[in-house]
């Protein structure tokens, strides 16, 4: 499966901007309590945290506690931090947040395969979920493996996350579909909506979510050819939906690294969720009790 990378690697990568300051919640509906932000990340500074190389990008720091308050403020209950690409295999700064933030945070970790036992046990107790293999941008996990991966999983209890191009789906999608673990696809298969409704690509990401698959409905700032108020990407959202409604999961994905248009608003992207998901019992459903079901959050904080 060829690789897709947003950007060229670079030993010396581009900075990419911080997000918006002063967050703020919708304004067309209320976001439900136990609200959970499935799609998240931190980032520390090098050298006490480096980034990897070749790469992409790079950040500026994103510590828990500015996600937090974008929680806060936003209305969120929950989140879910997934470990950055630029800071590689290296989860030390994940582990950090979700430890010290057990009740509010889950995570998802990327690995090499063969950890010792003891090291896999740390991720499980510190609130690791699931493992993420992203094939887009330097210092992820690919493809190569994912049979390995799915059995890891399984033992483990944990899922699988992928970040992929959906374009790149219909050769793999089988071994995806035969993983004996949930299989989540980021950003609605972080697809550009010029390619079209009935892109091959897009039609076999439907199908794997009809199927079984979970979708993070997530990343229209990434996705949309149109840009901001990316009204383009809502029959996408709306087919994904329409696929799997208990199987749908909504991301921020603050603070919105490697992005070199307009810096999206949270409260803008969740605007945008009244119009992917126009019923507010399936949008309950995806902001909670998917959410929940997934990763295991309480009832109440």
């Amino acid at each position: 499966m060829p690789m897709r990378e947003a950007f060229p690697s670079l030993d010396e990568a581009p900075d990419c901007p911080a997000p918006q300051p002063y967050p703020l919640g919708p304004t067309r509906y209320a976001v439900p309590p136990g609200a959970v932000d499935t799609h998240a990340h931190v980032i520390g500074i090098p050298p006490e945290f480096p980034f990897v190389r070749p790469r992409s990008y790079t950040p500026p720091p994103a510590t828990a506690e500015d996600y937090l308050a974008m929680l806060d403020a936003t209305g969120m209950t929950y989140g879910v931090l997934v470990q950055v690409s630029v800071h590689g295999t290296d989860n030390r700064l994940l582990l950090a947040a979700l430890r010290a933030h057990r009740q509010r945070l889950r995570g998802i970790a990327v690995i090499p395969l063969g950890l010792p036992d003891a090291d896999l046990a740390a991720l499980q107790e510190a609130g690791v979920v699931g493992l993420r293999l992203n094939v887009l941008y330097g210092g992820g996990v690919g493809l190569q493996e994912v049979e390995a991966y799915g059995a890891l999983a399984r033992e483990m209890g944990w899922h699988l996350q992928f970040l992929l191009d959906a374009r790149d789906l219909p050769p793999v999608a089988t071994r995806l579909a035969r993983l004996p673990v949930p299989v989540v696809v980021d950003h609605m298969g972080h697809f550009p909506t010029s390619a079209g409704l009935d892109d091959p690509g897009f039609r076999t990401l439907v199908s794997l979510v009809r199927d079984g698959a979970w979708v993070k409905l997530q990343g229209a700032f990434r996705n949309s050819t149109a840009g901001p108020p990316y009204a383009d990407t809502i029959p996408f959202a709306r087919a994904l939906n329409d696929a799997a409604p208990d199987r749908c999961l909504w991301g921020s994905d603050w603070p919105h690294v490697a992005t070199w248009g307009p810096m999206p608003a949270i409260g803008d992207l969740l605007d945008l969720m009244a119009d992917w998901v126009p019923d507010p019992a399936r949008r309950r459903k995806l902001f909670v009790e998917n959410a929940h079901s997934l990763y295991g959050f309480p009832a109440r904080i």
